[in-house]
């Protein structure tokens, strides 16, 4: 278009010129579209009767592909000739992108039909071939299969972890029938540890019978696995006598080389006011197990110190609150899956617990740690879902009245019947709680009664029969035993007893185990003091089971204090 316009221009203006005086004048020539330009002092004149000549318009551009390359004999060979090397290329590459036919590998050999791979053509070319795939299939029968194998033996160890749980329960239930005619149901316990020895006895029996077989079991499957002996198996084994036979060199060493795992500390459960800080402070200050802190600190209640740690406290309380619980009220209706929703759901921060865990979950402590708080009775299903390893239990009772005297005179506007209904909820959920981790049995009464052996008892089992490790201390000390049983409670609860022994009887449940007359803030005949008499006989068949050793049977009938219709309504 913008030659189009210069041609206009040029032959408007140049016709406007012709025949001009002194004007330039121009010159169009034929076989040219150039413009001459001459001046009139060169003695040239203009031609007027020559006619201006029209400029032709310029070729459009090219639009079509031939416009800019000639298919000619010099394209069309280097055509053929870029064909031709793209082919070569191909041809040459075939045998790395292509797949061999799977089904020859069968007839080649025999390992080929086990092991299906892919692989260029050119890998049948290779020399060596068969030693490579030989090599190859040998690591993958070893280590290929490792996944199949772990999972297999855990199957293995959950269904004889089942099997091992039924004949453990049926054991225990031939020794409880067993032992229920003897001369069970003495006061002090002295029964419920023969029960817990008899039990004993009975468990390690199983677990080292278990062991046995477990361990015949896996070397047969590692020689079967390898097609032949098992040198891994012989190794393993070798380190692990030497392990023992090092760790027998100190008498720590020696437990932990003996059952080569332990438990890292243990639990006390029991209900409050039933002498588990007494309990706790005996084995702190004579062994050596570690609480941690801060602790909450003495009070009027309770001098010597309670031994529980302040965050595990407030977070068991925080548990209960979020269920509209706490530790005196609506504690059989809590839920362990629900604490944890709530802790997964942000409705409770969990604070404490944090600082809690990283005590219990710290593998790099030397010391056992013993965790103690009456909470964790009902709060223990949530902690064991947070907890690295299982904790051992040690487990103590104290008789239902006395426990819930002292509470009615701590607390104000708290009455005996709630008190004996707060104890049997709490060593139910004790002990349905704690099932199937390894426990410790005793008696608030024992230990008062006889507070050297007792306590030296409790730590042995606790070492030997649970696996916790050994604390420092081997032996109790006779000050701590002296700083921690006050002479005077020792006296005041003979001085019960023995009144005790003269009020009439309300019931009598056989092996010496009675429930006595009390005194009560309501009338005799009043729907109240019904109500208390009832909540009182069951306490005291529950407590008569303790002592007989019934009530430590998984299948033990609890009282149903849900669906129990109470004579009179609560004021």
């Amino acid at each position: 278009q913008a030659l189009t316009n210069i041609d206009k221009h040029n032959t408007d203006h140049f016709s406007s010129k012709v025949g001009g005086d002194g004007a330039n004048v121009c010159g169009l020539r034929d076989d040219s579209v150039t413009i001459n330009f001459s001046s009139s002092n060169n003695n040239s004149s203009y031609d007027a009767d020559r006619k201006p000549k029209h400029y032709s318009k310029l070729p459009p551009p090219p639009s079509q592909f031939s416009s800019y390359i000639k298919f000619n004999r010099p394209s069309l060979n280097c055509l053929l000739a870029f064909t031709a090397c793209y082919l070569l290329i191909l041809i040459c590459c075939y045998p790395m992108i292509s797949y061999s036919n799977l089904d020859d590998l069968a007839n080649d050999d025999e390992i080929g039909a086990k092991h299906h791979i892919k692989r260029g053509a050119s890998f049948e070319r290779i020399r060596g071939r068969k030693q490579i795939m030989k090599a190859s299939h040998a690591v993958t029968d070893k280590l290929g299969t490792l996944k199949e194998r772990a999972v297999e033996w855990e199957e293995r160890a959950k269904l004889q972890a089942k099997r091992g749980a039924v004949e453990l329960q049926e054991k225990e239930r031939e020794i409880i029938d067993s032992i229920a005619g003897g001369t069970i149901g003495r006061r002090g316990g002295a029964d419920a540890r023969r029960a817990t020895s008899l039990l004993e006895r009975a468990v390690e029996d199983f677990e080292g019978r278990r062991r046995e077989m477990e361990k015949e079991e896996f070397k047969r499957g590692q020689v079967a696995m390898a097609g032949g002996h098992d040198h891994w198996a012989d190794a393993v084994e070798a380190w692990d006598r030497e392990f023992v036979r090092d760790n027998r060199a100190n008498d720590a060493g020696a437990v932990l080389g003996t059952h080569k795992r332990t438990t890292p500390g243990f639990m006390v459960l029991g209900m409050h006011r039933s002498g588990t800080s007494m309990l706790s402070g005996l084995l702190v200050k004579g062994f050596g197990y570690e609480t941690g802190g801060p602790l909450i600190g003495a009070k009027f209640d309770n001098e010597k110190g309670f031994y529980e740690r302040i965050d595990v406290v407030l977070q068991n309380d925080e548990f209960m609150g979020a269920q509209h619980a706490g530790w005196s009220w609506n504690v059989i209706d809590y839920d362990s899956e629900k604490a944890l929703q709530h802790k997964q759901q942000g409705k409770i921060t969990f604070k404490e617990g944090k600082t809690a865990l990283k005590f219990l979950n710290n593998h790099m402590k030397t010391l056992p740690y013993l965790q103690k708080d009456p909470r964790m009775c009902i709060c223990l299903p949530t902690w064991l879902k947070l907890l690295d390893d299982k904790p051992a239990i040690l487990f103590t009772y104290r008789h239902p009245l006395e426990v819930a005297l002292s509470l009615s005179h701590r607390e104000e506007n708290f009455t005996i019947e709630h008190g004996l209904r707060l104890w049997i909820v709490y060593n139910m959920r004790a002990l349905q709680n704690s099932e199937g981790l390894c426990r410790v049995f005793s008696t608030n009464e024992a230990v008062f009664k006889d507070p050297m052996n007792e306590v030296q008892r409790i730590k042995n089992e606790l070492t030997d029969k649970c696996r916790v490790i050994p604390p420092p201390g081997h032996e109790l000390p006779r000050k701590v035993v002296d700083e921690f049983l006050d002479p005077k409670l020792q006296h005041n609860s003979k001085e019960r007893k023995a009144e005790e022994a003269k009020r009439g009887t309300l019931k009598d449940y056989g092996g010496g185990c009675v429930a006595r007359e009390f005194e009560s803030e309501y009338p005799e005949a009043s729907a109240n003091r019904k109500a208390e008499v009832e909540m009182y006989l069951m306490a005291m068949r529950v407590f008569c089971d303790f002592e007989n050793g019934r009530a430590y049977a998984s299948d033990y009938e609890w009282p149903d204090l849900l669906h129990w219709q109470r004579p009179a309504r609560i004021n």
